[in-house]
């Protein structure tokens, strides 16, 4: 192994002469910042935290590829910064971070490696898999010691840099929706996928953000009638070495190396720093249409993987201060993500960074919000020790923060560490992913479960769930489908995955789907298995759209789309992943879409179906009907005994006149009354439909949905109704004579 001398000198021979320090410039903010000297001219301020650094060389780019190293002399605080004049925006640079080698106790300094600013805006150039990225040596002959030997190998022919940025803009002209939790309809969508096959938006604009801001793209979300989107990660990411092997990339984007840069392959307008206005524009021309823009984040690990992973960054500015160290073996770290590392969210200087990043997106790039990949490892250790808790530092910061405490904070509230399932467990403020209610109506339509106790739940909010701690049922986010999974239509045409493409023999992705091929598997021309597949996704359509809670809904779900049976499609960066657009032009994947966008305009028009308060199950005055009843398909409230029977049918009545909800000048709100059916059994039911006190004697019903039939809409004969085998009714139940009330 070369000394600490020969590897300094030998990294020096390479890299070009060393030029003259810096000026001392400030240690604040982090990053790169342009802006103009003491003499009035142009220049870059640079600072990175790196505590227990022995020197620190930041390494500038020119045009040529040529590296000039200047080093930062000044150190404030543990963060070494310094100011160079006449650099300005569009200069790529990077870091080379000098220190003790020592594995053992978790340090991996290693001047050899260039190293990406932790708070660059802009990222220039990818990640290419390469043994010399490592801090270790891979292929060491005795592998067991392979992450403690040093790999000297300058790693810059293989990595990307960072890019100065200048940022001017003060949002004046931009209006943030700033939509209700209550009245919030999510739309999951990943901003290349959405945009790659859409016939009206010009070719070069595909798969970018310019792409997703044009008018065409805006028009599906709009008419659609949702108020948010849920991008798929857009920070600066890598693909694994593994996929890059195989000629695949990480499509998903869950592998970031860059906290506060637009990915760069996203952007029509180049990586040089146009990237950072490219998005900003897209979030304006949202937010024009009305449309909120909520960013999936992933801070619980980064791109570096495990020890013998490459070093990008975090890893070669302080490993053991950035990353969870297994408390047994500091060579190698803690993982709860099943990624091969975890941020320790712990120290002061993670949650900095984190909530930095956060502040930035926020503020200058103008998002309204964040859902955290798996976050409960954002918040293990603290008091607990390596336990989830729900008092962890990040959780009290990010509620705290005056700015971050206003925007959507969306967990994905598990990781797969011991103990890592906590859905309903996150504090206020916090909106959670509830895979429960996905179990639960995926469970019920395929007739899987004997009795409908958890459907009551799901269906009304999940207040076994999220009624504690002063939460709402807007802190439920129900979803049947996500970006990880099937998709809607693969859900009703596969009882198994089918993710032979990935290059992993079928081992990935999860084998828990609940899905129901109703007969045949895959693609079939048998017309009854596919009109019965429509139905179904009607169903599943509706259900979600009407059950109390945030409804998300996954891109293209409204219209057929499909991945063939993958159910885990991260690497496919292919007609598998991308939206079809063409399925519009098919009668019965239209009709699917139109039925999606008359819910939402249904639920939007009506505050009985987006309520903020979770049912009582009473009467909100003396006499008065119940805010919320059950019924049997004879047209009786359930018993007790009707809960733990097996049955596939229920009714649900929610009452406009009965709600505990006031208007903003302290008036009782009052809407229509609804009557919600489903019926999950093969053969039809006849419904008694409730008469008083739940709807006016001798006055008709009103049916507005309908999944069994092809039209919708009209009268309703008083009395019953006849369900249709795996079929949903909506109806809007006649006022009772308010002397009833």
């Amino acid at each position: 192994m070369a000394s600490g001398q020969e590897l300094e000198a030998g990294v020096r021979a390479r890299g070009g002469a060393t030029a003259e320090p810096p000026w001392p410039g400030s240690w604040q903010p982090l990053g790169a910042r342009f802006r103009t000297d003491q003499l009035g001219g142009p220049g870059t301020n640079f600072a990175l935290w790196a505590a227990g650094a022995e020197a620190v060389d930041l390494c500038l780019f020119d045009e040529a590829g040529q590296e000039s190293r200047h080093r930062l002399t000044e150190q404030d605080f543990q963060i070494w910064h310094g100011f160079l004049p006449g650099v300005r925006p569009g200069t790529r640079y990077g870091f080379r971070v000098h220190g003790r080698w020592d594995p053992w106790t978790g340090a991996r300094w290693n001047p050899a490696k260039l190293l990406l600013d932790p708070y660059a805006r802009a990222v220039d150039g990818c990640y290419t898999s390469h043994d010399a990225v490592s801090g270790a040596v891979r292929n060491w002959p005795e592998a067991d010691v392979a992450d403690t030997v040093r790999d000297n190998r300058d790693s810059s022919r293989y990595v990307p840099r960072s890019v100065v940025v200048h940022d001017d803009d003060d949002w004046y002209d931009d209006h943030r929706p700033k939509t209700p939790w209550a009245e919030t309809v999510l739309y999951e969508l990943h901003v290349r996928g959405f945009t790659m096959r859409h016939p009206d938006i010009p070719p070069d604009l595909r798969g970018t953000y310019a792409g997703l801001a044009h008018p065409a793209a805006i028009a599906h979300l709009t008419r659609l009638g949702v108020t948010a989107v849920e991008l798929l990660p857009v920070h600066q990411y890598a693909s694994e070495d593994h996929l890059q092997a195989r000629g695949l990339v990480n499509y998903w984007g869950y592998n970031t190396v860059g906290y506060f840069a637009p990915h760069a392959g996203y952007s029509a307008s180049g990586s040089r720093g146009g990237q950072v206005g490219e998005f900003k524009r897209m979030v304006r021309a949202l937010h024009a249409a009305g449309i909120e823009v909520i960013l999936d984040v992933v801070f619980n690990h980064t791109a570096e993987g495990s020890e013998l992973g490459p070093t990008l960054s975090l890893r070669g500015i302080d490993n053991a201060a950035y990353y969870r160290l297994a408390p047994h073996r500091p060579r190698g770290y803690a993982d709860y993500t099943g990624c091969g590392n975890t941020l320790d969210t712990r120290r002061p200087q993670v949650i900095r960074l984190v909530t930095d990043s956060l502040r930035y997106w926020a503020t200058e790039m103008g998002v309204d919000g964040f859902r955290f990949d798996l976050a409960a490892a954002l918040a293990r250790g603290g008091p607990a020790g390596d336990a989830v808790d729900m008092e962890h530092p990040f959780l009290a910061a990010v509620s705290q923060d005056p700015l971050l405490s206003r925007v959507k904070l969306i967990a994905e509230p598990w990781d797969v560490g011991p103990g890592g399932y906590q859905v309903g467990g996150f504090p206020p403020l916090w909106a959670e992913w509830n895979d429960k209610y996905r179990d639960t109506v995926r469970d019920f339509w395929r007739g899987a479960r004997p009795d409908v106790r958890e459907l009551g739940y799901r269906l009304s909010g999940s207040s076994d769930l999220y009624q504690r701690g002063g939460r709402r049922p807007y802190a439920s986010v129900n979803y049947v489908t996500a970006h990880d999974g099937f998709t809607l239509r693969d859900l009703v045409s596969y009882d198994r995955k089918h993710n032979e493409a990935n290059g992993e023999a079928n081992r990935d992705g999860t084998d828990d789907n609940r899905s129901w091929n109703h007969g045949a598997e895959g693609e079939t021309a048998d017309p009854a298995v596919n009109a019965l597949r429509l139905r179904q996704l009607r169903n599943l359509m509706a259900t979600l759209l009407l059950s109390a809670g945030v409804p998300m809904i996954t891109a293209g779900d409204e219209f057929g789309r499909t991945q063939g049976g993958n159910n885990n499609a991260y690497c496919q960066d292919n007609e598998v992943s991308w939206l079809d657009w063409s399925l519009l032009d098919e009668p019965g994947w239209r009709e699917l879409c139109e039925l999606t966008a008359r819910l939402v305009r249904l639920r939007r028009a009506h505050p009985v179906l987006r309520q903020r308060a979770f049912f009582s199950g009473r009467a909100a005055t003396p006499g008065g009907q119940p805010d919320l009843a059950w019924f049997t398909p004879l047209g009786k409230e359930m018993t007790e005994a009707d809960w733990f029977s097996p049955t596939a049918c229920l009714g649900m009545l929610l009452s406009g006149t009965a709600m505990s909800e006031r208007d903003e000048a302290g008036r009782p709100l009052r809407d229509d009354s609804f009557l919600l059916l489903l019926n999950a059994g093969y053969e039809p039911v006849v419904f008694t439909l409730p008469g008083e006190p739940w709807a006016a004697p001798e006055a008709p019903y009103e049916t507005l949905v309908d999944t069994a039939a092809t039209a919708t809409g009209g009268p309703q004969p008083r009395g019953a109704v006849v369900l249709g085998g795996r079929s949903l009714h909506l109806l809007r139940a006649p006022a009772p004579d308010p002397r009833t009330e």
